[in-house]
């Protein structure tokens, strides 16, 4: 049986996987993309976008309970939530139908199955029908990207102990839903359920929310959290658990006192999500057979994606932090174009982070103490979401933008966002800091008013002394 060749075969059909197949392909290279379960990855089936369409909907619902605030009553408002999840999954459906329809337009094959490295230039594909298949290749693109991870005294049962998966796709909004984790996705989740009813408690082990956040943000969603009922135990580890005779479950929590003392603590609820972090899926591929190095389930690249087996590229969570889906895509291109023979590397200066809480964080490029770390005398601008109009009129004032610039040349090193609209935001932000822009450069720029943007322009302004709206230092 002849064996089929392809100048290069991607692992994994998710938001760095396809990314790349669709560019090789628009480069005329014959290309396969091989994915285990649909393409989209976690991001369009499970992650980013269903999340953010339960969070979209709850934010909805929670702005038409208090709309009497603004001269709007609505009687009777309710959450019909299987059709809800079906209106989420209809979603996932088009954008997956969309991703398979752009790889076929753009001439790269599409092959469902679990696929191995076997050689440098071999992959052996375990099909959906149960057949093995051998192919080859110049190029093979490892994109197999991350899984979430399980604690091994809390077993996911996919009902009362769940992982994020699952929280996407509930059909009943849990009375108590205690949340592991005050990471990233255990705060947006968190956030979803709590205003949809959910009395929730976030247990953290570290001494802080959103670790690695600038505290500053941090902290105003940590009070709105409070504000709207929810339980944040800091400085905790979730031992285990145990089942009640009414169906709900007992968690044992172990505190660290500021003292360095220890109490046992225990914590009722009807559903638990952990949500510890996602672990690469590097291992397990055959990768180390064929020499690839494979660290703690990363596969290190150099700046152009490869890594030290010539032939063998990686990209997206696989191959090292930070695990996000826009950096992935990035990578994606990146690897396309060097494969195809053009020039090309993984030459940004910032990847953008995106959090969507209530209120949301949006960060780029250095926070004041990384730049203090780096020994850059800094200059801080900030203004206040409740200083804006725009903000005023929309019923969301909490938050601030702040701009974090070079003392002496006033270029712009990073910009933190918390409040509303921050994700949205956070692309000016990106620009800035991309094209080495100067505060100058933002603060000079006139800006649409009333807009939330506007805010951006004043926190420049006010790093120089000059803002307008907010008294300067």
């Amino acid at each position: 049986m002849t064996t089929k060749t392809y100048d290069a075969i991607v692992i994994g059909g998710g938001p760095g996987g396809y990314v790349c197949a669709i560019r090789l392909g628009q480069l005329k290279q014959k290309v396969l993309c091989v994915e285990k379960d649909e393409v989209g990855g976690v991001c369009l089936n499970w992650g980013c976008v269903p999340s953010k369409a339960l969070i979209a909907t709850s934010h909805t619902f929670e702005k038409i309970q208090h709309g009497a605030t603004v001269g709007i009553s609505a009687d009777n408002v309710r959450i019909d939530v299987p059709k809800m999840q079906a209106w989420k999954q209809g979603i996932v459906k088009k954008l997956t139908g969309g991703v398979r329809g752009l790889l076929k337009g753009n001439g790269a094959e599409l092959l469902y199955g679990d696929a191995r490295v076997v050689g440098p230039n071999r992959v052996q594909v375990k099909t959906k029908e149960g057949a093995t298949e051998t192919f080859e290749a110049k190029a093979i693109v490892i994109a197999t990207g991350s899984s979430t991870i399980e604690i091994p005294s809390f077993k996911f049962d996919g009902k009362q102990i769940i992982g994020a998966k699952e929280a996407v796709s509930l059909h009943e909004v849990p009375k108590r839903l205690l949340v592991i984790g005050g990471g990233v996705i255990g705060l947006e989740l968190g956030c979803v359920y709590q205003k949809f009813g959910s009395a929730v408690t976030v247990v953290e082990a570290t001494a802080g929310l959103l670790p690695g956040v600038d505290p500053d943000c941090t902290a105003v969603v940590e009070k709105a959290l409070v504000k709207r009922g929810a339980t944040i135990v800091k400085n905790a580890l979730a031992k285990g658990y145990e089942r009640n005779k009414d169906g709900s479950i007992s968690v044992a929590v172990e505190v660290k006192a500021p003292d360095g003392s220890v109490k046992q603590e225990k914590i009722v609820a009807d559903v638990v999500l952990v949500a510890v972090g996602m672990r690469p899926n590097g291992a397990g591929l055959g990768l180390e057979e064929i020499g690839v190095k494979v660290e703690r389930g990363f596969v290190p690249t150099d700046n152009v994606g490869r890594t030290n087996v010539p032939s063998v590229y990686a990209i997206g969570d696989v191959s090292g932090v930070p695990m996000l889906a826009h950096k992935a895509s990035k990578e994606g291109e990146v690897v396309a174009e060097v494969i195809a023979g053009h020039k090309a590397a993984k030459d940004w200066v910032a990847i953008p982070g995106a959090i969507f809480t209530d209120p949301e964080i949006a960060v780029v490029g250095l926070s004041e103490t990384e730049a203090k770390e780096k020994g850059i005398d800094v200059r801080v601008g900030k203004f206040p979401f409740a200083a804006l109009g725009r903000a005023m009129a929309v019923n969301e004032t909490d938050g601030f933008i702040k701009v974090v610039a070079d003392k002496n040349s006033h270029e712009v090193l990073g910009v933190h966002i918390v409040g509303p609209s921050a994700t949205d935001l956070i692309s000016e932000g990106a620009l800035a800091v991309e094209m080495h822009a100067f505060l100058e450069d933002i603060g000079l720029t006139i800006h649409p008013h009333p807009t939330l943007g506007e805010g951006l322009m004043e926190a420049s302004m006010h790093a120089l002394g000059q803002a307008i709206h907010v008294m300067n230092r």
